[in-house]
């Protein structure tokens, strides 16, 4: 193994942006993903960065197979709207999620 070799990176200990709850997004930078624990403000949180996971999406959008989907920390959803940059990158959607339905399954990207 190389002398360099960190670790596999599917899985990333980041400090709390704020309280959060296991299975709570998380992000820092382009980094986002699912909180594996809780922790408060500013403490380390095992954060994983590639997986699927079912998560809660805007209810209107109609979320299609392949599709990129974004966080928006305002409502605390996935949303299939960038808003120009201010909402990162999440992952991509494994699994259609029509309008009317409140979560989908995503595929978490590492950025």
């Amino acid at each position: 193994m190389a002398t360099n070799y960190i670790q596999a990176g599917s899985v990333v200990t980041l400090p709390a942006p704020a309280l959060v709850s296991s299975g709570g997004i998380v992000t820092a930078g382009n980094i986002a993903g699912v909180a594996m624990g809780s922790a408060s403000a500013g403490q380390p949180v095992d954060v994983a960065v590639s997986g699927i996971f079912e998560l809660p999406k805007v209810a209107a959008e109609n979320m299609t197979l392949g599709a990129p989907v974004y966080w928006d920390a305002t409502p605390g959803l996935v949303t299939l709207d960038s808003a120009t940059g201010a909402n990162p990158r999440l992952g991509t959607v494994v699994k259609a999620a029509p309008a009317t339905t409140g979560a989908v399954a995503v595929r978490l990207v590492s950025v």
